[in-house]
């Protein structure tokens, strides 16, 4: 009789070991993404749990995707290519011609609400006669 409390409790021991431990590999890719500061550290925290309820089919991809990313470099690039250096100037060109663009509107904007008063008196003839 006290053999069989004794496997039972062996029984329960080893579950709540293999429970725990199933925790605990499903977190690493969370720990590593936590370390390396990884922008989408939630995202990979929660895909962690649905891999324990999806058969640990995504758990691979999950480690894939914590370490494939370093805080000072990002997802492996120190340099940019030629191309995109290229991509990027003409970005800021566009930009800055985006950001003149919107200037001029506020100044024709700034203009077109001005008050009467600061049109000129041989302007206001024209317009008045104009209505008539």
């Amino acid at each position: 009789m006290s053999l069989e409390y004794v496997a039972l409790g062996m029984m329960m021991f080893v579950g709540l070991v293999f429970f725990y431990g199933m925790i605990a590999i499903h977190d690493i890719p969370y720990e590593i993404a936590k370390k390396r500061g990884h922008p989408h550290l939630e995202a990979i925290h929660y895909a962690g749990w649905v891999s324990m309820f999806t058969l640990h089919s995504i758990w691979p991809f999950l480690w894939i995707w914590a370490t494939i990313y370093h805080a000072d470099r990002g997802y492996g690039f120190s340099e940019t290519s030629g191309e995109v250096q290229k991509i990027l100037e003409r970005l800021d060109i566009v930009e800055r011609r985006l950001e003149a663009a919107e200037n001029n509107v506020k100044e024709i904007d700034a203009a077109v609400s001005a008050p009467a008063e600061a049109v000129p008196e041989s302007s206001q003839k024209t317009i008045e006669s104009e209505e008539v």
